[in-house]
Order: structure tokens, then sequence, then C-alpha cells
């Protein structure tokens, strides 16, 4: 039988990431893939860990209402957030539903260089500020920040898939995880 997961959001990064992650999850399923872009509900650039999870809590909620007959709704919503010496550090939350579990899981994080920090502090987001100081073009439907600063060791899309992967540990232990 084939399962509909609707991602929140048209970023093929994301779609890459999501397919990558449910067919590790579930090897012997088949899936039937939608995208649709909605609204956060948070800033362009969610500036803290609250306003990230925020916002991919909210993308869930948007498809949710789009898609209703969908097995899994899946949100990706990347931020940053400043250390106690006020370092940035890059990340992003993933957020998993299918009406009965919801799973929630933050991705690695790793500190931004100065020069992009200095960049989304005066209010550029981090893809466009990432595309500046290394004279990209639209990086963040690409490798991203984390793909850029590891030579692609990690890119976003596998940054976003082990996320997903953690966020479904309420699915693979649904007795521990009540409604």
């Amino acid at each position: 039988m084939e399962k509909r997961i609707v991602i929140a959001s048209t970023n093929p990064v994301k779609l890459n990431a999501a397919k990558n992650a449910f067919f590790k999850l579930l090897p012997d399923t088949t899936f039937e893939w939608l995208t649709m872009e909605v609204p956060s509900g948070v800033s362009n650039q969610p500036m803290s860990d609250a306003e990230t999870r925020l916002g991919a809590c909210n993308r869930v909620k948007a498809i949710r209402d789009n898609y209703p007959d969908a097995e899994f709704w899946v949100g990706i919503e990347g931020g940053v957030d400043f250390d106690e010496k006020g370092e940035m550090m890059a990340f992003a939350w993933v957020v998993i539903d299918n009406g009965q579990h919801m799973g929630k899981a933050r991705s690695g994080s790793f500190y931004l260089p100065p020069g992009i920090t200095e960049l989304v502090r005066e209010g550029i987001e981090l893809g466009e500020a990432d595309d500046i100081i290394f004279g990209q073009q639209n990086s963040k439907q690409k490798n991203g920040a984390i793909g850029l600063l590891t030579n692609n060791l990690i890119d976003r899309s596998g940054l976003y898939e082990h996320a997903l992967i953690l966020a479904f540990v309420p699915f693979y232990n649904p007795q521990l995880y009540p409604e």
C-alpha cells in the first residue's frame, strides 16, 4: 500500500532529506510524495530555538489542513540561535505527524563564521548570507551553509535526514509516547 507523505516545502533539499529518511525508516513501503509551500508563521529567518521549532510545527498544521488524508505530514524549519558568548549557531527543527503521534527533533548544530553571523544580525537570511560570503547562488536549495563549511562532507539534506530519523522515534515506540 502506498503512503502519502506531504512535505511543507517545495525546497528540493527538504524533499530529498524526507525521501532518504523515509526509505530507511519504512524500507518495504511505497510512497506518494507531495510538496506544498506554506507559511511558517515565524520570521523568514528564525532567530531562536523556540521560534524555529514553532515554525516547523506551524508548517505541519498548515499542510494537515490542506491534505487531511495523508499518512504523514512533515515540517522542516532552519534557524539560528546564540550561545552565552553571543556566537551564532545554525540548526533545523523537524516535525513529523501522522494524526496519532507527533515526533519532533532538532538537527545537529554548528557555529557560523563571524562574517555570516554579522550579515544575519543585520537582517539578511542565512541562505542569502551564505551566497554573499561564498559567491554562490541559491545555496539554500543546494548544499546550504553546512555543505559550504564542511566541503560537502555533510550537506543540508544530510543534516535534515538525521533529524527526520530522530523525529520518527515515537512512531517506532508508540507505547512509550502516549497521544
